[in-house]
């Protein structure tokens, strides 16, 4: 099985049951049961299956926000655009849904890494080592 999703998502938001189909990579599947997953452009509209764009999550497994960090708070969580009253997690993964529904994750769209669980930026490690002499 692969399990995907973010913290702010109460930590598994898809599943895929692996199978051999002859790709090189494995999807993150479909959304689990009172979640939903939007792959959406840079304005917030739905891309036509097979068009990379950013990963959204909605529904009851979303957290409030950040403790104590409104700004960040507001930045990833966004209103839905679909006019139903919900608001939407940023995820920052890029994606693709295929023609069948299934969710294949493309990549990061900031230089954003995880190593055992714990969010790395890049660009503050190059900071450091460029401080280096």
């Amino acid at each position: 099985y692969n399990l995907y999703g973010p913290t702010e998502a109460a930590i598994d938001v898809t599943h895929w049951t692996c199978r051999e189909e002859g790709q090189d990579s494995v999807p993150i599947g479909q959304p689990i049961a009172n979640l939903s997953t939007y792959v959406l452009s840079h304005d917030l509209a739905p891309v036509p299956a097979g068009v990379v764009g950013e990963l959204y999550l909605g529904g009851e497994g979303l957290a409030r926000g950040y403790h104590r960090r409104p700004g960040l708070t507001a930045e990833r969580f966004v209103a839905s655009p679909f006019g139903d009253g919900q608001r939407l997690y940023r995820t920052g993964d890029l994606a693709r849904q295929r023609g069948d529904g299934v969710i294949e994750y493309m990549g990061r769209i900031d230089h954003q890494v995880k190593i055992r669980g714990l969010r790395i930026e890049l660009g503050e490690i190059e900071a450091r080592l460029l401080e280096q002499p």
